[in-house]
């Protein structure tokens, strides 16, 4: 769309370069070409702008085959403008002076124009086609018969019209016919696939049996040097007794040789300290002998010296208590009665035990008095 801005009463129009304006002024052109820009007075100015570039027009429309299955049809027509003055004569490509908009629906008009023809020549192919021979090569047929009937149709160039390309894309039938021509196809694949499976399940059970072939043909291999383990193990068993046994013959004969030669030993040992203890025995009962008769000699003076201390003991003991008795008597005999009375009651006092209370009786009481009264009276 041509940028169009306003000025002091007046327009400015800037074209864009796949645009092609034409400027007409009461009648007369003053401006062509894509891409220009000017000045114009709204009132006064009658201007066209054909869109130049290339343009893709996708149609979809549908068409029944010969065996009369309705199919859809897929496609794109690549155009341009290639003689805008014709295009711009043929169709109202004039614009609004204020806004820049068209004022009619100019490519709309191409868009009907193209879809109906191209339309027209795909029915015209398809319609002599079968359903089937239409999937296969029906893309082809029917993108050469619109590309031959887009060229060779008079009013796209007397319109200034060029169509650059045709395209295809799809052909598809109703889905439930698609779904119906599907089930063969689908029921090979799954025929394939089932031989397939029965293929991968022989194989499977012939390596299965190559695996349990093997299998037993190891474990009889490996029973087969089980038994020649067993039979080694064996020999290796006796070899290993035989060698025991010689060992221990050696060893034991080596044992006796060295018991022998510890008895032997053990024998001149127990000789020698048997001679020995004998010598010793003797030195000991010599020196035991000769200790006897010293310890009987000290002994024997011992209790001589000792009869005659005791004996001397004894004669001063008596000699002592001799004097001591003549000494008390010579006392006693000196003193009066009744000091002797007094010493005898403190010497019986003595040797009486502790006497803790003394009952005194009426008789006892009354016979001392007597005995104090008659005292005092003497």
């Amino acid at each position: 769309m041509a940028d169009i801005t306003r000025r002091l009463g007046r327009r400015h129009l800037r074209g864009a370069p796949t645009a092609h304006i034409r400027h007409h002024r009461g009648g007369r052109l003053l401006h062509d070409g894509p891409g220009i820009s000017f000045w114009f007075r709204a009132l006064t100015a009658a201007i066209s702008e054909i869109p130049v570039d290339d343009r893709e027009l996708a149609m979809t429309f549908h068409a029944r085959t010969a065996d009369f299955q309705d199919v859809s049809v897929q496609a794109t027509v690549t155009y341009r403008v290639g003689d805008p003055a014709l295009a711009a004569a043929r169709l109202d490509f004039s614009i609004d002076p204020d806004t820049g908009v068209w004022r009619g629906t100019p490519l709309e008009q191409l868009g009907t124009l193209l879809t109906e023809t191209a339309q027209q020549h795909a029915l015209a192919v398809l319609a002599r086609t079968p359903l089937a021979e239409a999937l296969v090569d029906g893309v082809t047929a029917v993108r050469e018969r619109i590309a031959e009937g887009l060229g060779a149709e008079p009013r796209l160039p007397a319109t200034g019209i060029e169509v650059v390309a045709v395209r295809v894309m799809a052909l598809r039938p109703e889905p439930e016919v698609e779904r119906a021509l599907r089930t063969p196809a689908r029921e090979q694949i799954q025929q394939e696939a089932d031989r397939a499976t029965y293929e991968r399940r022989a194989v499977a059970v012939e390596r299965e049996r190559a695996i349990a072939e093997n299998e037993l043909a190891s474990q009889i291999e490996l029973a087969r040097r089980e038994e020649q383990l067993v039979e080694q193990r064996g020999t290796n068993t006796r070899r290993e007794a035989e060698e025991h046994a010689a060992a221990d013959a050696v060893r034991a004969e080596a044992e006796a040789a060295r018991s022998v030669k510890l008895a032997e030993a053990e024998a001149a040992r127990s000789v020698k300290l048997a001679e020995a203890e004998a010598a010793r025995t003797v030195r000991l009962a010599e020196a035991e002998a000769a200790r006897s008769v010293q310890l009987g000699e000290a002994e024997a003076a011992r209790a001589v010296t000792l009869a005659r201390a005791e004996a001397e003991g004894a004669r001063e003991v008596g000699e002592a208590r001799a004097a001591a008795q003549a000494a008390w008597l010579r006392v006693h005999g000196e003193v009066d009665v009744a000091t002797l009375h007094a010493l005898t009651g403190t010497r019986l006092a003595e040797n009486l035990p502790r006497i803790d209370s003394v009952t005194v009786s009426p008789d006892v009481l009354t016979g001392l008095l007597a005995k104090l009264g008659s005292a005092e009276g003497a």
